[in-house]
């Protein structure tokens, strides 16, 4: 079965209250870095704003930040931290069209139901449920973007610890199937441990055993790649060719490794200021057409608070923003089920299960 793309309704202008809407208010930035009394919180959902007459949509949607008025007439999303004295930024709080703001939340509803009748029909999600439609839908979906779309992956440590998962991992970014991947220290580490020294905090990635002194080893490894200056020099100082990050490397696909509190190191490469690691990781989300995460729950929501529901692509035309969350817990991806009108689509499964089967589904061997 060919993977069919959901249809994007426009709003329809010609109906109350958007017919007799006002222009949208931008008032002037004051303060560096603060935004005017009322301004308007942005959403993940399609916003519209009415400028001199014309509804435009505001492009690379994030969720709770500010619209800012370009001197060129183009519309900008962006974080109040960011906003300049003498900035237009648009305000308002009722979100229908009264004040010249629409937020959008049905245009992949089919025509007749909105974000009412979605919520009263979905379903919930188990260790319970089924999930063979989804790997079904999952890989009819990721051979269509490979082509035609942009894959994000999103990735905790979790399948850096078993070779089979790894390399399931490496098959799927080999074969063209990531444009983009995130994720932390952690996975980066044990990744480059398990190629350097077959471990992943010690644990032999092929036995799980853990190995006498292996608790040196990511210490080690960390050592060894900021002794090389980077991920990159690390691979080729040491002939490193299996694994994620090689295959990141070797294919030339942009990754981000934000950092945290609790780092070992940490890599070079790691993002150690919490808003440069959120600039880079929407750098990557805002061409994101599929977002699968997985084995990640830190950062797993915050991709989700960050990621729109919908791309307007090259040409103009808007398409959905496809986001899986797949973890072995159900707490972990119901945090992530409900955005807004939209779910995620959720997997309750372990992370090696998870990439075995959907890169066997994918034709893939490793």
């Amino acid at each position: 079965m060919s993977f069919l793309m959901t249809p994007y309704r426009e709003p329809d202008y010609s109906i109350e209250p958007l017919a007799s809407a006002p222009d949208a208010r931008f008032v002037t930035v004051e303060r560096e870095g603060v935004a005017p009394r009322g301004f308007h919180s942005t959403s993940m959902h399609p916003e519209y704003f009415k400028v001199d007459g014309i509804w435009m949509l505001a492009p690379d949607m994030m969720m709770d930040d500010v619209v800012r008025l370009n001197a060129d007439g183009t519309l900008e999303v962006l974080p109040a931290r960011e906003l300049k004295v003498g900035d237009l930024v648009a305000v308002g709080r009722q979100e229908r069209g009264e004040e010249g703001i629409l937020v959008w939340s049905d245009g992949f509803a089919p025509a007749g139901q909105g974000a009412e009748d979605q919520f009263a029909f979905r379903q919930g999600r188990s260790r319970e449920t089924s999930y063979a439609r989804d790997y079904d839908q999952l890989v009819e979906l990721l051979t269509y973007e490979r082509d035609h779309g942009n894959i994000l992956w999103v990735a905790g440590p979790a399948f850096t610890f078993d070779s089979e998962a790894r390399a399931a991992m490496s098959a799927v970014i080999d074969a063209g199937y990531a444009h983009g991947l995130m994720g932390g220290n952690a996975l980066a580490t044990h990744d480059l441990e398990g190629a350097l020294l077959h471990t992943a905090l010690g644990q032999d990635i092929y036995t799980q055993v853990s190995q006498p002194g292996g608790h040196y080893n990511h210490m080690d490894v960390i050592n060894e790649v900021r002794r090389s200056g980077s991920i990159r020099q690390f691979i080729a100082d040491n002939g490193l060719d299996d694994g994620i990050m090689c295959a990141l490397e070797r294919r030339g696909v942009p990754y981000v490794l934000a950092g945290s509190i609790r780092d070992d190191g940490p890599l070079p490469e790691v993002i150690g200021d919490a808003y440069a690691s959120q600039d880079a990781m929407h750098g990557l989300i805002k061409d994101a057409t599929t977002i699968i995460c997985m084995a990640t729950m830190l950062h797993s929501i915050a991709t989700g608070n960050m990621a729109p529901s919908y791309h307007v692509q090259e040409d103009g035309s808007v398409r959905p923003v496809m986001f899986y969350a797949v973890d072995a817990t159900e707490f972990a991806v119901n945090k992530l089920r409900d955005r807004g009108s939209l779910s995620a689509t959720t997997i309750v499964a372990n992370a090696h299960d998870f990439i075995t089967r959907l890169a066997r589904g994918l034709g893939l061997s490793w």
